[in-house]
């Protein structure tokens, strides 16, 4: 294990300011400082983490945010390891009382939406410095998340203790990298959590794909993600074919029986299971118009502030839904299909797509799907869409009802098809329940 050097080891404090550093209403600068630091600059999104990265890689957020006019593109492709996009962020959780509490849940545990942002913002991060040539006079590439694969909860996360998150490039294709962190916890810094992000590279000015720098892996386990990382691209645009395709018989028939089901809850509501449920019973919205604040570099709402936002809304459907208070597992797939951008207006939807009875935990799949409506125009297209999946807490195994959940059916061939596809997804990554 290398050692961790300044430039890849960054310790997160809380953001809110220490009085005995304020002078002049601003944190230590005097009114004659013509630049602020970075987590002072307007319409930033701000987080501890957000603003530890900010500071620390100051100089190469600086070229994104005001590139060089009409400078060149990258000339040559260059040959990094994982190692130089290696970063480490440490949450000092047991010495900073205002980190922790910016952190902790009503169950003493870390909030898993806030998490959620913290790892985007470190995914970022890590694609900048191994698509970055060192070179102030070519123009940067525009860094975007093109989808989350998964994040497993291993453990739960105490906010009494610190906290660790490592990543870096594990995979490149010609123009996508993808990345993996590592969330751990003492003792022994066992890993609690995992999460894969997938970014694609733009030309900042023409916006089409670019090529980015290439990846050489030095050590056997990083040969091995290396490996991994590329069959699960294969896989990826193995099912994307795949879903272009007619459904075949066996799956023409599980629809219709599917379907079967949820007629008898449509026309004769009477006679239906009573521990059966219509998929649109299980629905949840809000909604929200995005704001300066919410933006990133590169001016578009930043993807943590979404993936926390639908984080909220699926823990808020799985615990109406049960009766009792989830416990989050994992996010099984994050697809970024559009961009948002500020000013727009922003509707998240959720539903229960299926549960699994079946074994000690009994799990909740929730669907949010994210879709930026624009009135004047009278359109509604969808950005995003996120699967979470749930269990229960195992407190809830003694009250009186137990954990039983009820099954969820759809009403249309739309929605089941939606279940199919989700537990079809499902079957190909089994969930892994956690340890209580």
């Amino acid at each position: 294990m290398e050692p961790y050097s300044p430039s890849n080891f960054i310790s997160v404090f809380s953001t809110l300011p220490n009085p005995a550093n304020m002078v002049n209403g601003i944190n230590g600068l005097d009114g004659d400082d013509k630049k602020k630091p970075l987590n002072l600059w307007p319409g930033m999104y701000h987080s501890p983490v957000t603003i530890a990265l900010w500071e620390t890689k100051s100089k190469i957020f600086e070229r994104l945010l005001d590139p060089p006019l009409d400078a060149p593109p990258q000339r040559e492709l260059l040959v990094r390891t994982p190692a130089q996009s290696r970063t480490t962020i440490l949450y000092n959780f047991s010495s900073d009382f205002v980190l922790r509490e910016q952190y902790r849940d009503p169950w003493n545990q870390v909030r898993i939406g806030k998490l959620l942002e913290d790892l985007d913002a470190l995914a970022g991060t890590i694609s900048v410095k191994h698509c970055s040539d060192d070179d102030s006079t070519t123009r940067p590439l525009l860094l975007v998340t093109a989808s989350v694969d998964k994040i497993v909860l291993k453990k739960p996360i105490s906010v009494d203790t610190d906290l660790k998150i490592s990543g870096s490039v594990i995979w490149v294709g010609r123009s996508s990298i993808e990345i993996q962190l590592d969330v751990t916890q003492s003792p022994e810094d066992a890993v609690a959590l995992t999460a894969n992000f997938i970014f694609v590279a733009r030309d900042s000015q023409t916006r089409k794909a670019a090529p980015v720098n290439r990846l050489s892996p030095q050590t056997e386990k990083e040969k091995q993600l290396f490996e991994e990382a590329e069959a699960r691209n294969r896989l990826r645009k193995r099912k994307r074919t795949e879903d272009k395709k007619d459904h075949d018989m066996h799956g023409e028939q599980r629809l219709q029986a599917l379907l079967a089901e949820g007629r008898i809850f449509c026309d004769m509501p009477a006679l239906a299971d009573r521990n059966g449920i219509i998929l649109r019973d299980t629905r949840l919205e809000n909604s929200l118009i995005c704001q300066p604040q919410q933006r990133n570099i590169h001016g578009r709402i930043f993807g943590g502030f979404l993936m926390h936002r639908a984080f909220e809304l699926a823990f808020s459907t799985a615990y109406v839904f049960a009766g009792v208070m989830p416990c989050f597992l994992e996010v099984d797939l994050v697809d970024f299909l559009r961009p948002v951008d500020v000013g727009d207006f922003l509707r998240f939807k959720s539903c229960v797509l299926y549960t699994e009875l079946d074994g000690d935990h009994p799990l909740i799949n929730v669907e949010v799907v994210a879709h930026v409506t624009r009135p004047e125009i009278r359109s509604s297209e969808v950005s995003n869409t996120f699967y979470f999946t749930f269990t229960l807490r195992p407190e809830a195994k003694t009250t009186k009802d137990g954990s039983r959940l009820r099954s969820v059916l759809p009403a249309t061939e739309e929605e089941a098809r939606r279940i199919l596809e989700r537990r079809d997804a499902k079957t190909l990554h089994p969930v892994q329940c956690s340890s209580n």
